[in-house]
């Protein structure tokens, strides 16, 4: 199955992006070829395997957070809950995260191509991420009702599709469908 498919690394050729350029080293280094699900563990920090640790990216939400402060997304505050204090990053740029909210919507009803083949890689890529973050439900929220349904229908037929299948069908997006199997698992 496709979560079960070991991750190849092709190029290791920086791409500019401290997190990214780290995870290609991992990568590299790992001498047996690791799964889509373990590498997903690996770099979200959710693994218990001690032989496995020095693959793992350190702080990587606080590291993401922090880079996107400083792109101007998000912000950092200080919140008080009950005892303890807390740092918590709310959007600062609400015009970037209206853009995507859009660009999401608009991909299922203006511009639903009703096969993933002919959909921007990145849009893809976008409505696997938000389906795995819970956060679809959101993104359709200020839609009106019947606009809502259908989006929420045609999301859900293309997050119900065959991982395997639809892999096979287009080159370039094996490690979207890897990673929406990893999650529905």
């Amino acid at each position: 199955s496709r979560c079960s498919s070991q991750v190849l690394l092709k190029s290791d050729a920086p791409t500019g992006d401290v997190l990214l350029d780290e995870t290609l080293r991992h990568i590299k280094a790992t001498e047996v070829a690791e799964t889509v699900q373990t590498w997903i563990e690996l770099l979200t920090g959710e693994t218990w395997n001690p032989f496995k640790l020095q693959y793992q990216l350190r702080n990587v939400r606080e590291r993401l957070a922090k880079a996107l402060v400083e792109k101007g997304i998000l912000t950092t505050e200080k919140q008080n809950f009950l005892l303890f204090d807390m740092t918590t990053h709310p959007v600062s740029n609400a015009s970037e995260k209206q853009r995507l909210v859009k660009k999401l919507q608009e991909s299922v009803l203006e511009r639903w191509v009703n096969d993933p083949q002919r959909m921007e890689r990145r849009t893809l890529a976008l409505l696997v991420l938000a389906h795995a973050s819970d956060v679809l439900e959101n993104v359709f929220a200020s839609l009106a009702d019947d606009k809502y349904d259908v989006a929420m229908n045609r999301t859900k037929d293309l997050l119900d599709m065959d991982p395997e299948v639809e892999a096979a069908k287009a080159r370039g997006t094996e490690m979207i469908w890897a990673v929406l199997a990893a999650f529905n698992k």
